[in-house]
């Protein structure tokens, strides 16, 4: 009975929900989830996989203290099991979404370089060429046209390819391992033998670049470790999620183009010149699309923590959801509305505190430019089909279409 108290004041824990992997079609918000928010700013939750409970924070003001409260680690992950969204769970030294300060920050520097303001200026003309010679051949070749297949999927990959320095002949590989390791489709088995494939691949290209002075992220942490600034096997832990980071994009892109295809009114802002009404209009899409299905990553209470009169206690697992904070009233006045000049915009969709996204920058860049090219060399662009026609991802943890049929 002692375990269910939450406070001093003997106030009882919320009852623990179950909150299974729905296969949500379109941008649809997750129904149990907006059921624990309407219920409090902390809940617990039981996920498909993994053990035991854990708290979920829903409110903007929480995820945010939480995210940037040292008193919640991460690294404790690599040492327990949690209840958890994804069905293979095998945490690797060195991977960023796993470490804490001081760690974190170590880690982090040595491919900090590559992910900077400065360098993704750089990167937007090759970006840009990458970009234009995937929409010159769909115009070539004239509508209908698939733009998740065409364009959509092919152009992030080419783009953290060149970031990362993927060989041309590697890229189609290491694209189907990063596809496999983000599905829940396939069980532990598939997954685990993507992620062989794609780290084996990682060791075999950091040892290969030496003391290369390339500024690729592979060549950056082959320079970190024959420095002794990190270990190879962090350099290996480091590289993998950035690698599969590119996928993001697509799904993200995904529904921020159906979104537009399916509102004329939002289709006609976004063809407006004004760089400020396309710039605010884009940060209130990618506030409202439903990122990712579930939650991410949880965080370990090191230490009992009180908030909002509950105690969390040391050793609980905590989850925050970045989804239910950008859908927090107290923030964003109607926030199940799409507001194309909704400004300030402190959306939360690349994360908060030291584990706010490393590639953040990339993916904007990325983002306005599908969105902008496409539109400009697209005229007329709208669906194919139906709305109700496009497939929907299924069994995989980033929600997106599965396709987009388009014509112009």
């Amino acid at each position: 009975m002692t375990e269910e108290i939450t406070a001093p004041t003997g106030r009882q824990r919320p009852p623990v929900r179950e909150w299974p992997a729905l296969e949500l079609d379109g941008v649809r918000f997750d129904p149990v989830l907006a059921d624990l928010m309407a219920e409090g700013p902390l809940t617990r939750v039981r996920l498909p996989y993994g053990r035991g409970w854990a708290w979920l924070a829903t409110r903007h003001e929480d995820v945010k203290a939480i995210t940037r409260d040292p008193r919640f680690g991460r690294a404790e992950l690599t040492r327990r099991e949690v209840t958890r969204m994804a069905p293979h769970f095998a945490p690797r030294a060195g991977s960023l979404a796993f470490a804490d300060q001081p760690d974190h920050n170590r880690l982090r520097g040595a491919v900090a370089s590559a992910f900077t303001v400065g360098a993704m200026q750089r990167l937007r003309p090759r970006a840009q060429e990458l970009l234009d010679e995937l929409v010159d051949d769909v115009v070539r070749e004239g509508p209908p046209a698939d733009l998740v297949g065409r364009v959509l999927e092919p152009f992030p990959i080419a783009v953290i390819s060149e970031v990362m320095g993927v060989p041309a002949e590697d890229r189609e590989r290491v694209h189907a391992w990063t596809r496999r390791i983000i599905s829940t489709s396939g069980g532990a088995g598939a997954a685990e033998q993507a992620k062989e494939g794609l780290y084996g691949w990682i060791t075999g290209t950091v040892r290969a670049r030496g003391r290369g002075a390339g500024t690729d992220v592979y060549s950056l942490l082959a320079t970190a470790v024959a420095r002794g600034e990190i270990e190879e096997a962090e350099a290996i832990g480091l590289a993998g999620p950035l690698q599969i980071g590119g996928e993001a994009v697509t799904h993200n892109c995904g529904q921020v183009l159906y979104l537009l295809l399916t509102h004329p009114e939002l289709m006609r802002r976004m063809r407006e010149d004004r760089p400020k009404a396309r710039g605010l209009l884009l940060d209130e899409l990618l506030r409202y699309v439903p990122h990712r299905s579930s939650v991410g990553l949880a965080r370990i209470a090191l230490e009992d923590v009180e908030l909002h009169g509950t105690r969390i206690h040391a050793g609980e697992a905590v989850y925050v959801s970045y989804l239910a904070a950008n859908r927090d009233p107290d923030v964003f006045p109607d926030p199940h509305r799409i507001d194309g000049g909704r400004d300030p915009n402190p959306h939360l969709s690349f994360g908060s505190g030291p584990h706010h996204c490393t590639g953040a920058v990339l993916a904007r860049t990325q983002t306005e430019l599908l969105i902008g090219t496409l539109l400009e060399r697209l005229p007329g662009l709208r669906l194919a089909v139906p709305a109700q026609d496009v497939s929907w991802r299924r069994q995989t943890m980033l929600r997106g279409p599965l396709n987009l049929p388009c014509t112009w």
